[in-house]
């Protein structure tokens, strides 16, 4: 069972598919298919494609060089990228940072730098996360202190994801140390070339260079930098977190992940009949996909809720939480169905080093996506606190 889409939707839908098939560059589909790295060239080369079309900011209105489109357009996007192996959007400047700078910051920072995110002339990481204030992230300890047009930035971050081919920040620091926790924070901007900054590589476990620590000594950051009013910086990340958690659901990733379990379950057989035969299996693949049909239906009322520039509310926790499952209950689902087939790990071949069969890269594939996917339930906010703001917010317990 599907969405039913109005005959301008499906044209739009046409319009998407047309332009995938033109442009998306074979290389790049190839890899994203087959759970490859990207490199940085490979985001580049698409996100300037987008950015040539005009569509790079799906979620910007037109006064800011946005398409204008509604969470029906930007839903349908998402879900033909999926479908068609295209990367996904970097968003740390397009989808995290730029509203930011949208609703709070100032005339001069919204000439500066929505024209430089559009023409990805800027690459940003997120300096939210540290060793010792993730999910409790009003606990953080990134000192930055007044000393004249500057602030004087001292601290550790962490999890900040392709930090590596970052050369902007967007950092949470903590200016008031006398302050409630919340109110004592403010959100800066920092150019990574500054002296003081240095980013060491985290390997996760599925042998990927994905996530880093940054450290900041010294590092001497202009006032004008500063997004909001000192000491604003709580509700700049609230704003922000609302349209990570959204982003994160990951619905046309989790369509094509479904598709391929089905493709795959349909085909490989256990005691003489296709594994989606099975009773046990097949109720599994079931269920997720009704969970998924619903988790469709939600993120498309919460996108439309604040479709005019609003925030999304505590819902966007809903989407965060079931989202990661179901992702992560897919990508266990593959390996289940690959069986001893999954075992077998190639970091080189996933770093873009020889080749493989397409059976072997599928199964390669699976077992670092299942390795990967293990971390969904954290980023973004732990699925535990999600669940909290949740029983707070909507449920007022």
């Amino acid at each position: 069972m599907n969405l039913t889409f109005s005959p301008e939707e499906q044209a739009f839908r046409a319009e998407v598919r047309h332009f995938l098939a033109d442009a998306l560059p074979s290389d790049i589909s190839e890899r994203v298919r087959l759970g490859r790295h990207l490199r940085a060239d490979d985001h580049l080369r698409w996100q300037n494609l987008l950015s040539e079309q005009g569509w790079l900011a799906s979620n910007w209105p037109k006064q800011h060089g946005g398409p204008g489109w509604g969470p029906v357009q930007r839903h349908i996007f998402d879900e033909e990228c999926a479908a068609a192996h295209a990367p996904t959007v970097v968003p740390f400047g397009v989808n995290m940072v730029a509203p930011v700078i949208m609703k709070f910051g100032s005339a001069e920072q919204k000439e500066h730098y929505l024209p430089r995110i559009l023409s990805n002339q800027d690459w940003w990481c997120q300096g939210y996360s540290e060793p010792g204030a993730g999910s409790d992230l009003a606990g953080l300890n990134t000192r930055a202190v007044r000393d004249g047009d500057h602030y004087i930035v001292n601290g550790q971050k962490t999890w900040t994801t392709l930090g590596q081919h970052a050369n902007m920040l967007f950092c949470l620091v903590r200016t008031d140390p006398e302050a409630k926790k919340q109110a004592g924070i403010s959100f800066l901007l920092i150019d990574m070339q500054t002296p003081g900054i240095t980013v060491r590589p985290i390997i996760t476990l599925d042998g990927a260079h994905e996530v880093n620590e940054v450290f900041l000594d010294n590092v001497r950051v202009p006032v004008e930098n500063r997004v909001g009013e000192e000491g604003q910086g709580w509700t700049c990340a609230k704003f922000l977190l609302t349209h990570e958690r959204t982003g994160i659901a990951g619905l046309g990733h989790a369509k094509q992940a479904l598709r391929h379990l089905k493709s795959l379950a349909s085909r490989i057989e256990h005691r003489g009949k296709p594994l989606l035969e099975l009773p046990s299996f097949r109720h599994r693949v079931v269920k997720a996909e009704l969970e998924l049909m619903a988790l469709e239906v939600t993120n498309l009322r919460v996108i439309a809720a604040a479709r005019d520039g609003g925030v999304p509310g505590a819902e966007s926790s809903l989407l965060k939480v079931r989202g990661s499952e179901l992702r992560q209950e897919l990508s266990e689902l593959t390996r289940r169905a690959l069986g001893p087939a999954a075992l077998p790990f190639f970091p080189d071949f996933l770093h873009g080093e020889g080749s493989l069969d397409d059976e072997r890269a599928q199964s390669a594939a699976a077992s670092a996506q299942y390795f990967n996917r293990r971390k969904l339930s954290i980023y973004g906010g732990a699925n535990e606190i999600q669940k909290s703001i949740v029983a707070k917010t909507i449920l007022n317990m």
